[in-house]
């Protein structure tokens, strides 16, 4: 049997202003392209990704395996389209040439400068080319599904995690049951369904309710065998596209389709009765500053989740470090700062210099009419690194990030790492990588939404989140909704489903 697995991961937020061309798929490679072939495959075996899980069931049933591309970009504006079609074609070129089975390790929510459904335009060209092939896919958590997403798979899986600690694992539930299909023992279909919710990705994560009593029970239902596959998309609500929404996604065999369809509609019709729990209400980020002062002990994790690289965000939103320095807060780890120009200015003085540089803001965002304000800062530049590291927290473990060259200034109450690569920081090694212990400081002043949970929620004695400026602020009333479908929950908070 030939087999082919490919992987094309982008979530993008269609009003960040930071760009996505193809070399954002290949961060620290000279070619300026994703790999491919043998090195796709020795550089992602053995690590808690999709792709991986799709190795290692290639290699149980003996069947040779094709990897044509594996790629993903830190979310960010619209994919340009070369990249999208550099992506497109080496997947299409791979199923032409023959296979037995496609295997996808897709995100759900890429948007292209010509495609409001990246995904879906990728699967509708698969399937146009080969009507028959037996398809998997397994998807994010915010995947935004759309119906060309839908009837072009044979098996679709999502994410039960938010934190995303179960990407291999998602994979390989899709992944086994198409390999059940190719064996004659199935005949998986799809049953879907979909609310008109703009959930809040803070209110969103399955390990807390609103949504963990629904999750629950989708996988509750799939580990007993009644369905094949049961997931529950939160969605991507950064994307002004017109099917954006939550969303359940039931595979099931022949005898199952009625079961599948009431549990469909259970899991659909809870979701929609706790909506209102789905919202976050932000608070003023000096509350949230004058709260995280009267807490003791450390480390305090105190999280700008407008900010945030894996929603979109520039990372260079200087408003929440600036309130800390204003609020007094010391022995505090900041970062990181995504600055490239900084970067290069220190580097040029040396480490052990002393330094005043302007820092961040240097990026606007026209879609909230917000302007980058750089933050005046002097201190020392204490060390220079790679800014590569090993994960080992419990997402994307085993893999090496790559946050371009980083120096870490101490100003004296802070050290503040700046990266000259967007990357969010969900694992400890961000900062023990740059010599920083973040065991060892007061506060930990990070760019995050709910990732960061993977690595820093077990070392912090508090948490507090702040909501920052920036496009992935959770205050929806920032945004200009133009595209999406309406009425659509919360934006119209007294909206009635139409029966």
């Amino acid at each position: 049997m030939r087999f082919v697995a490919a992987t094309m991961k982008h979530e993008t937020n269609t009003f960040s202003p930071i760009a996505t061309p193809l070399a954002s798929f290949a961060i620290g490679r000279p070619s300026g392209k994703p790999p491919s072939g043998s090195e796709a495959i020795a550089g992602l075996t053995g690590t808690n990704t999709g792709l991986a899980a799709y190795i290692d069931l290639a290699r149980e049933a003996g069947a040779e395996l094709v990897v044509p591309v594996s790629g993903g970009a830190a979310p960010s504006g619209p994919v340009a389209d070369a990249a999208f079609e550099y992506f497109s074609g080496a997947i299409l070129d791979a199923v032409r040439r023959g296979c037995d089975a496609l295997f996808l390790d897709l995100h759900g929510a890429m948007v292209t400068e010509s495609h409001d459904d990246g995904e879906g335009e990728l699967l509708r060209r698969i399937r146009a080319l080969a009507p028959e092939l037996p398809i998997a896919v397994s998807l994010d958590f915010h995947t935004n599904m759309s119906p060309d997403m839908v009837a072009a798979a044979t098996v679709m899986t999502g994410y039960c995690t938010y934190p995303h600690i179960d990407m291999y694992a998602t994979a390989k539930r899709a992944g086994r049951t198409l390999l059940r299909a190719l064996k004659g023992e199935i005949r998986p279909r799809i049953v879907w369904g979909k609310r008109p919710m703009l959930t809040h990705t803070l209110k969103q994560a399955p390990s807390m309710q609103p949504m963990k009593d629904i999750m629950d029970k989708a996988m509750a239902v799939e580990a007993a065998g009644f369905v094949l596959n049961a997931s529950v998309f939160g969605g991507f609500p950064m994307a002004d596209i017109p099917h954006v929404g939550l969303t359940a996604i039931i595979v099931a065999d022949e005898g199952q389709i009625a079961f599948a369809e009431r549990l469909r509609d259970e899991l659909l019709d809870e979701a929609w009765r706790r909506r209102a729990d789905f919202v976050y209400a932000s608070e003023p980020l000096a509350k949230s500053f004058a709260h995280a002062k009267t807490l003791e002990g450390g480390p305090i994790v105190l999280v700008d989740h407008g900010d945030n690289v894996f929603s979109g965000g520039t990372q260079d939103v200087m408003e929440t470090v600036a309130e800390a320095f204003r609020q007094g807060l010391a022995d505090m780890a900041v970062g990181p700062i995504w600055d490239p120009a900084a970067v290069k200015a220190m580097v040029k003085a040396g480490v052990g210099a002393k330094v005043s540089i302007k820092l961040g803001g240097r990026t606007s965002m026209p879609a909230l009419g917000l302007q980058g304000r750089p933050m005046e800062v002097s201190g020392t530049v204490r060390r220079v690194t790679d800014g590569r590291y090993k994960v080992t927290c419990p997402m994307n473990t085993g893999i090496t990030l790559d946050h371009g060259i980083s120096v870490v200034l101490d100003t004296g109450t802070a050290e503040i790492l700046v990266c000259s690569e967007r990357m969010e920081a969900f694992d400890l090694g961000v900062f023990r990588h740059a010599g920083i212990e973040p065991t060892a400081k007061k506060y930990l002043l990070i760019k995050s939404r709910q990732h960061f949970r993977a690595g820093f929620e077990p070392i912090a004695k508090h948490v507090v989140l702040l909501s920052g400026p920036g496009v992935t602020s959770s205050d929806y009333s920032l945004f200009r909704f133009e595209r999406v479908p309406r009425p659509l929950y919360p934006l119209d908070a007294d909206m009635r489903l139409s029966t």
